[in-house]
């Protein structure tokens, strides 16, 4: 819990001096944009107020998310988070439509603007300040695991990118002429259109739930084969209810010789060590493994070649042998981009009874939810 707080405070502060540099942003460029008669400049005043406004919205968001579980969120507000940075990619979105409109109006009716050098100083500055506050951003967002954070720092750096365009269309203006605001609004509008549709996919993508951090999942697997008695982790599930909060199930290999007061101790221990490591909630189930019979390692020995023939099937776990039924039980897990898994899995195991007639195949069908 302590952690938690510590989270949600650190958040809420990193938002706070976002807002600081982005207002002081705001009104250096107003003053020049006007000064300078200049559209490009003013769309960029525009965009770092819509920057002010979503650190607002992320501390707001920070604050609903860390509010404890209720009966009718059992599982807290942590996907507030991603709600939030939705709500902000449609800020950005909305501030591009509108950038884009003034530009093509400019384009067709445009105005002679007129730069200083104060201009190209508060330009430069505003580049320097983006560039910093987007790199501040993107280390805190990913220490912090926040996605609003994130998802700043990258709208922030892209600010600098277009930030850099102003500077060199100001510095033709002054040299050559050249009148290239509206066409350079233009620009700048799909840059920021480009940041939203970026953030709104990848925040909807985290409401929907999407795959699990490959390093995440394969580093609480190592530590679940660490314990004594654990042979090996499949079937990893872990379901995100915001940052750094997952509940998930999972199912260890152990020896069909381990009693059940066995696994219950082993059980007891696991959980609250893998919740304290990795933050997971996680419910564990059992293959139980016997393969020390004979006649067991070489029908498995005979699945694994079958199965390293299709690179569709890209595990087998879970293998279970019962010579008193003549019964032989596996899980495989198949690739996402296979059209009709099911049908190879017949395949499979009607190449498995050819080879072993007296035996009936049970296979399950897993989906690869983690690595």
């Amino acid at each position: 819990m302590e952690k938690k707080q510590n989270r949600t405070a650190e958040i809420i502060r990193v938002s706070f001096r976002g807002i600081g540099v982005n207002l002081l942003l705001v009104l250096m460029k107003t003053l020049v944009g006007l000064a300078a008669n200049s559209i490009s400049v003013l769309l960029d005043a525009v965009n770092n107020t819509s920057d002010a406004l979503s650190s607002v919205i992320t501390i707001i968001g920070t604050k609903l998310a860390g509010k404890a579980p209720d009966r009718q969120h059992p599982y807290g507000h942590g996907r507030v988070e991603y709600v939030t940075a939705s709500v902000i990619a449609i800020m950005i979105l909305f501030a591009g439509f509108t950038a884009l409109k003034e530009s093509v109006s400019k384009t067709l009716h445009p105005d002679l603007p007129s730069y200083s050098y104060v201009s190209l100083l508060v330009i430069s500055f505003s580049i320097a300040a983006k560039v910093f506050l987007g790199k501040y951003y993107q280390r805190r967002g990913k220490a912090l695991h926040s996605a609003t954070l994130s998802a700043s720092g990258t709208d922030a750096l892209f600010d600098a990118v277009i930030s850099v365009a102003t500077l060199i269309a100001a510095v033709l203006n002054m040299l050559f002429g050249w009148k290239l605001e509206g066409i350079l609004g233009i620009l700048i509008s799909v840059f920021i259109l480009k940041a939203g549709i970026d953030i709104l996919r990848e925040t909807v993508s985290h409401i929907i739930g999407v795959r699990a951090d490959e390093e995440f999942t394969l580093r609480l697997k190592r530590a679940l084969c660490r314990y004594p008695g654990i042979r090996g982790a499949y079937d990893l599930i872990l379901h995100s209810y915001g940052p750094e909060k997952y509940f998930g199930s999972v199912h260890v290999e152990v020896s069909d010789k381990m009693t059940m007061r066995e696994f219950d101790a082993l059980n007891r221990k696991i959980v609250p060590e893998i919740f304290e490591k990795f933050g997971v909630i996680l419910t564990i189930g059992i293959y139980a493994a016997n393969t020390s019979h004979e006649q067991a390692r070489r029908i498995k020995k005979a699945v694994r070649a079958e199965i390293a023939k299709y690179p569709a099937l890209v595990q087998m776990h879970g293998f279970y042998f019962d010579e008193k039924h003549k019964r032989v039980s596996f899980d495989v897990v198949y690739d996402f981009r296979m059209k009709q898994p099911a049908e190879l899995v017949e395949i499979l195991r009607a190449d498995l009874s050819g080879l072993f007639p007296d035996y009936q195949f049970h296979i399950n069908l897993d989906s690869d939810f983690t690595e």
